[in-house]
């Protein structure tokens, strides 16, 4: 199916410094966001502590909830707004790793009935030791940074037919990282070398489609995070899922593309490298239109009538999705322009 008629010619890569400066941006905002909240808004899972669902008959602010908490064991509490805003369900969470899970609903729903006149109806309590938080965010980490890389490996074979530098790429990785380790590295610290010299490693060993794979899945998770941080939502097993998940529809979509510039450029060997990319993001446009717009209008619908446990899963691939269409378009292909420097009207790049 065409949604766009034949030879239609975008300007795209025309507009690529644009882009850059609006990814730059989101990128910048990002960082300052988790600087400013000293890292992502984990929730229970990856922090431990205990975390109470509680619906109220009347809409409460925040801080109102938490004075009605004054005085028990609960009142140094997050409280968190949940679901719809005529739902009048709360989180309450505690991250003190030293209390303990029995009677605490009843405690909160006695002070809460009490203070606020109400009935206070408990959903569910939940509780998750600090060291399995910490094991659980260890995992997290560790799970998205090795399905970026082993797609990177793939596209570098795929494309490039280079497995032998991929396997290369990985086993440097390894190393990098258990020197790193030996120093006392945390995990966030390792992944973030390991990304570092993967750009890098990717650079040298001229892996120009994984070098595109690498920066613009890193830019998808970074925004998605971002809008995390920009809206106060907390980062759960199930937000885990869902960027693992953006990872292989991104991938997926740039795929897409790098297939049709490789296809233009055996085809047309003489056009110059900037066109042969426009053209190919053109080629694709109508099939990245559609199955962008049937993903998001699915995700449209479970965001608003998937209910709050959802809520966050749904939000995180709508920004994901629409992150990853734009990256395919203005980060992937534009990241192998790099690889011809001044010359964008020589021809063909050149092989390996």
């Amino acid at each position: 199916m065409q949604i766009f008629r034949p030879g239609i010619n975008f300007d795209f890569v025309g507009k690529r410094y644009i882009a850059f400066a609006i990814s730059g941006i989101s990128i910048l905002v990002t960082i300052v966001l988790l600087a400013w909240r000293g890292g992502p808004n984990y929730g229970v899972d990856f922090t431990g502590g205990v975390v109470i669902q509680v619906k109220m008959e009347k809409k409460h602010t925040p801080s109102e909830v938490r004075e009605a908490l004054r005085g028990t064991v609960l009142e140094d509490s997050m409280i968190q707004e949940f679901g719809e805003s005529d739902a009048f369900e709360y989180l309450i969470r505690l991250t003190n790793p030293d209390i303990g899970k029995a009677g605490l609903g009843d405690k909160a729903q006695q002070a809460l009935s009490e203070k606020l006149g109400e009935k206070a109806d408990i959903r569910q309590v939940e509780m998750v030791g600090p060291q399995v938080g910490k094991e659980l965010r260890d995992k997290a980490l560790y799970a998205i940074f090795y399905a970026m890389l082993m797609m990177a490996v793939y596209i570098s074979g795929r494309f490039e037919h280079k497995w032998l530098m991929s396997i290369l790429m990985a086993g440097s990785l390894i190393l990098a990282t258990s020197a790193a380790s030996m120093f006392g590295a945390g995990v966030t610290w390792l992944i973030v070398i390991a990304l570092i010299v993967s750009i890098a490693l990717c650079w040298f060993m001229k892996l120009k489609y994984a070098l595109g794979a690498i920066v613009s899945l890193i830019h998808d998770v970074f925004v998605t995070v971002g809008a995390f941080a920009l809206t106060d939502r907390e980062i759960s097993l199930t937000i885990v899922a869902a960027l693992l998940t953006i990872v292989g529809y991104s991938l997926n979509d740039k795929i897409v593309v790098f297939d049709r510039i490789r296809e233009n450029l055996d085809r047309s060997r003489k056009a110059p490298f900037l066109e042969t990319i426009n053209v190919s993001i053109n080629e694709t446009l109508s099939r990245t239109v559609l199955t962008g717009t049937t993903t998001l209008i699915v995700l449209i619908v479970l965001l608003i009538f998937g209910g709050p446990v959802i809520h966050d899963f749904a939000f995180a691939l709508l920004v994901g999705i629409i992150t990853g269409t734009y990256s395919s378009i203005y980060v992937a292909s534009p990241v192998l322009l790099l690889w011809e420097g001044k010359n964008l009207t020589a021809g063909k790049t050149k092989k390996g």
